[in-house]
């Protein structure tokens, strides 16, 4: 599935559990940089898996990794919506979204993480996984998390982010 496909089929996804329509160019544009389309836009547009590399990430910014055999997994639905209730706090500490719900062929993300259906996968700015979960999870979970993390501590001890 192409890239385009994917983020379109995150659109939907996001629509019918939202209950509103992404704007279509929103949808259908590719993201050119994964290290930083969404928080550039300013809203929330989670990533397809098959069109970022974790490495690149490593320093730049903390993946939160959304997996599902498929866009229609109401799993998935939830915690794309749950996520995107809190996204400006998600935006605040660097976070990146990445939606991969397309099991065959592989991304580079989920040979490297090699998640089970549904599978939620906080990430740290220095590429070590901190937290894995089997089902959806609250944003506010999510971001307590990440408060958690030594690196993002340090960031608030340094003032270098909000």
């Amino acid at each position: 599935m192409t890239q385009s496909r994917i983020t379109l089929a995150l659109a939907a996804c996001l629509s019918l559990s939202l209950g509103s329509a992404l704007p279509a160019q929103q949808a259908a544009e590719p993201a050119p940089d994964a290290t930083t389309t969404p928080e550039a836009a300013g809203g929330f547009a989670p990533v397809p898996g098959d069109s970022v590399s974790l490495d690149d990430l490593v320093w730049k910014k903390r993946p939160v990794v959304v997996f599902a055999d498929s866009p229609n997994d109401p799993a998935f639905i939830e915690q794309i919506r749950r996520l995107s209730e809190r996204w400006p706090e998600l935006a605040a500490r660097d976070v990146i979204v990445i939606a991969d719900t397309t099991p065959d062929p592989p991304s580079s993300v989920r040979l490297k993480l090699r998640p089970r259906g549904f599978s939620l996968v906080i990430i740290a700015k220095d590429g070590t996984v901190n937290l894995r979960k089997p089902a959806p999870w609250d944003a506010r979970e999510v971001i307590r998390s990440i408060d958690k993390m030594p690196i993002r501590r340090e960031e608030v001890r340094n003032g270098a982010l909000r």
